[in-house]
C-alpha cells in the first residue's frame, strides 16, 4: 500500500509497517532542549525518573540560544545548571552565541529519514530535510533524553502542493503565510504537511526549511518535504554528505486533506497582530507605521535571508525613528555574512547586530515599549511575544522587512 513521506519514516523507524492512526514506539536519532526547556527535562530525568546518565552522549544535544547572552543572575545560573549536566554526560554542548538550536540541528545533525525530537514547538523545522522531526514537552523529552525512545501517533498527512514560479520578491515566507491564512491556526492540528509541487523542487533548501518551521503555526504535529538533490548538496557542504538518502511520497499515497497553492498567485503577505493565521497581502497595511523592524531567528535567520535583505537595503539606510535589528541564526551564518560583507551593509543601514540566537522572536534581549509596533521575520505574533503584551507584531518575509526599514512603514518590496 502507498504510503505519505511520513508513514514511510515511521515504518523504518520502528520497524513495523505503519500507516496514520496507529500507535507505535520508535527509537531517536536525535533529542535537543534549549535553556527555556532542558532544565526542567534534567529535572525529570533525574527525581522523576531515577535517571542520573542520558541513554547515549552522541544522540542529546543542549543549547543556550533564548535568552544569549544571559541578561540576568537568574538566567546564568540555568545556563550554569545545564552546563554542569553537560559536563557530567559528555553531551554535545552549545553555547550562548553559537546560535538558535534548530539552526544549529539543521546544520550539524539533521538529515532524511532520521526522527528528531526537540523541546521546542518549532522542531518541525527540520522537516525540510526530510526528517520526521516534531517538538515535544519537556516531561517527554527527559524520558527520551534517559530511554531514547518515543511513542507517538502516527499523524495523517496534509499535502500543500505548490506549483508554478513565485514573482520577484515573493518568497516561501509569503507562501506558508498564505497557506496559514487559507487553512487557518488549527486546519492541521496533529498532521503531517507536506510540502510537495514543482515550486517546492525549486526552492532551495532554506526556503524549504521556513515553510516547514511554520507548520506547527497550522496545528501541525511535523512538517516534511522531499529529500532530493537539494538535501544532498546542503549535506555535503556541510561534511555530511554520506547522511544523505533520497525520500519522497509514494504514488498514490493517501492524505487526509489537501490544498493547491499557485505560487503566481501569491503576493508578499503580512500576519498581522494578535494571531498567526491573521493573513493579507501587505498592500492591506503600508500606512502601519514601524517602530522596530526585526529580521533573524529560526524561521529567517538564515544567510540566505540576509542576502536578500542586505540586497534591498544596500547603499540605504533605516528611516529615522525606525529601528532595525538583525539577528543572525547560527555563528556559522554569522561568518559567511562577514566575509559577505553583508553585515557591513547592515551596519551602514544603522542596524543593530545582535549575537546569533533567538533575540528579539521572544523579547528576552531585545523588548518592545508600550503602544510600539515591530514588522518581524519571526513565526509568531501572539500577544507579549516580544515582550510586552502592550505592542503589536506583524510578521513578514525578509524583502518585505528591508523595504519596510528604509520607509519606516511596511511597505511592499516588489516597489523598492
Amino acid at each position: 500500500m502507498s504510503k505519505t513521506m511520513t508513514e514511510k519514516v515511521l515504518s523504518k523507524k520502528s520497524g513495523t509497517d505503519v500507516f496514520a492512526g496507529d500507535l507505535i514506539i520508535a527509537p531517536v536519532d536525535l533529542v535537543f532542549a534549549h535553556d527555556g526547556t532542558m532544565p526542567l527535562a534534567i529535572q525529570q530525568m533525574e527525581s522523576g525518573l531515577s535517571k542520573q546518565s542520558v541513554f547515549d552522549p552522541n544522540r542529546v544535544v543542549g543549547v543556550c540560544d533564548h535568552a544569549s547572552p544571559s541578561p540576568s543572575e537568574k538566567v546564568s545560573n540555568v545556563h550554569s545548571f545545564m552546563r554542569k549536566f553537560a559536563v557530567e554526560n559528555n553531551l554535545q554542548f552549545f553555547e550562548n552565541g553559537d546560535g538558535i538550536c534548530h539552526q544549529i540541528v539543521v546544520e550539524r545533525f539533521a538529515a532524511p529519514w532520521k526522527v528528531i525530537i526537540g523541546a521546542d514547538s518549532h522542531t518541525c523545522t527540520h522537516g525540510g530535510l526530510g526528517a520526521f522531526a516534531t517538538g515535544m514537552g519537556s516531561t517527554d523529552v527527559a524520558a527520551i533524553m534517559a530511554y531514547g525512545k518515543t511513542w507517538l501517533k502516527v499523524p495523517e498527512s496534509f499535502k500543500v502542493e505548490i506549483t508554478g514560479q513565485l514573482p520577484e520578491h515573493v518568497h516561501s515566507k509569503d507562501v506558508i503565510l498564505h497557506v496559514i491564512g487559507e487553512i487557518t491556526a488549527d486546519g492541521a492540528t496533529y498532521m503531517s504537511m507536506e510540502f510537495l509541487g514543482d515550486a517546492v523542487e525549486r526552492m532551495s533548501l532554506a526556503s524549504r526549511l521556513t515553510m516547514c518551521n511554520m507548520a506547527i503555526e497550522a496545528g501541525a504535529k511535523a512538517g516534511m518535504c522531499q529529500a532530493d538533490e537539494k538535501a544532498r548538496e546542503f549535506l555535503e557542504s556541510h561534511g555530511r554528505g554520506k547522511e544523505y538518502a533520497p525520500l519522497a511520497p509514494d504514488k498514490g499515497a493517501t492524505y487526509a486533506d489537501e490544498i493547491i497553492v499557485e505560487a503566481e498567485k501569491i503576493e508578499p503577505m503580512i500576519a498581522f497582530p494578535h494571531k498567526v493565521d491573521n493573513v493579507a497581502p501587505v498592500t492591506q497595511f503600508e500606512d502601519v507605521e514601524l517602530d522596530q523592524v526585526c529580521i533573524g531567528t529560526c524561521t529567517n535567520g538564515r544567510i540566505e535571508d540576509l542576502r536578500v535583505a542586505a540586497q534591498i537595503l544596500k547603499g540605504k539606510r533605516a528611516a529615522e525613528g525606525t529601528r532595525l535589528v538583525v539577528y543572525p541564526a547560527s555563528r556559522g551564518v554569522l561568518l559567511q555574512a562577514i566575509k559577505e560583507g553583508i553585515m557591513e551593509t547592515f551596519l551602514q543601514a544603522g542596524a543593530s547586530i545582535g549575537a546569533p540566537g533567538c533575540g528579539f522572536c521572544i523579547g528576552r534581549t531585545v523588548a518592545l515599549g508600550d503602544g510600539e509596533v515591530a514588522l518581524s521575520t519571526q513565526n509568531r505574533n501572539f500577544k507579549g511575544r516580544m515582550g510586552n503584551d502592550n505592542a503589536e507584531i506583524y510578521l513578514c518575509s525578509p524583502a518585505t522587512a528591508a523595504a519596510s526599514a528604509i520607509t519606516g512603514h511596511i511597505t511592499d518590496p516588489r516597489g523598492v
